[in-house]
Formats: C-alpha cells, sequence, structure tokens
C-alpha cells in the first residue's frame, strides 16, 4: 500500500508540469469554447481526491489532534481561501498561461506571503503530521516545492495564444 500511497501524493505534479510548460496544448484538447482553466480545475479536484485518499490510506487518525494543529492547518487554508478569492478560478488554475488576462494582485497574503497557496498547502500539510507518516507529507511538500521552482523561472515564450 505504501508505494501506491506515494504515487498517489505525487500524481498531480506531471499534470501540473504539463500544463506549465505546454499550456497551448492543454488549450487545443479542450477545443474551442472550453474554458482551460474550468478543465484544469476538474481534473486538479480529482487529483486532490486522489491525493487524499492516498493519505488516509496510510493515516491513524486519533481524536482530539495536538494544539498545534488548529493554528497550522486554519492559517493554510485562509491562505489558499484568500487566493482563491482574490484570484478566481482563472487566476489559480493557470489562466495565465493559458493566455487570460489576469490582474496583479497585492491585497494580503500576496505581497507579505511568497507564494501563499503553496505556502498554505504545506502549512495544512504539516498540521496533519501527527496522523500522517511523515514520508508522505514530505513527498507532497516535495512537489510543491518543485512547482514553486518551476513557476519561477516563467517562460512568455511558452504561453498559450490569448483566447478569444
Amino acid at each position: 500500500m505504501e508505494i501506491v500511497a506515494a504515487i498517489g501524493v505525487l500524481s498531480p505534479f506531471p499534470f501540473y508540469y504539463w500544463l506549465w510548460t505546454s499550456p497551448q496544448s492543454w488549450v487545443n484538447l479542450g477545443g474551442k469554447g472550453q474554458d482551460p482553466s474550468k478543465l484544469m480545475a476538474y481534473v486538479s479536484h480529482f487529483l486532490k481526491l486522489l491525493q487524499f485518499i492516498s493519505l488516509y490510506s496510510v493515516s491513524s487518525l486519533s481524536w482530539p489532534p495536538p494544539l498545534y494543529f488548529y493554528p497550522l492547518f486554519l492559517f493554510g487554508q485562509l491562505l489558499n481561501f484568500r487566493v482563491y478569492q482574490l484570484l478566481g478560478e482563472s487566476g489559480t488554475y493557470y489562466g495565465v498561461r493559458f493566455g487570460k488576462n489576469i490582474p496583479w494582485v497585492t491585497e494580503f497574503p500576496f505581497g507579505y506571503i511568497k507564494d501563499p497557496q503553496y505556502v498554505g498547502s504545506i502549512l495544512s500539510l504539516l498540521a496533519c503530521l501527527s496522523w500522517v507518516p511523515i514520508q508522505y507529507i514530505l513527498l507532497w511538500i516535495l512537489g510543491y516545492v518543485f512547482m514553486i521552482y518551476l513557476e519561477s523561472k516563467e517562460d512568455p515564450a511558452t504561453r498559450a495564444k490569448a483566447l478569444s
């Protein structure tokens, strides 16, 4: 079960890599009239479900959680919520890579925390350390670190053509 759980935890990152480095292929795959960010969101939600099932399969849930769980998890989810609230679906799901015009945002947490969505997700994962073996948490975090690095090297030449 351990190798299956590890594969499940890592499953979204090849998808994100492909979309980040070849956004036009995703736009073309979706066809005319399809919103590539919305399609990405659907696939991402499915992959997120696989990640959660994978963690659950190796977890040992006990209640109540340790005290550190609440501040880490709640602040992590606050960051995720704010990112989605400020950027919307298109901004969160690579709209800029798919040729959409996404306005620059400077409200909290942007301008205060670098990569706030990834930081929020990492904090939420760390909150679960009392339930999930550390190697799975670290694998997931490694995936986020890889994406932070990849996205920091954005190449405008690989963006999709502007959507009409």
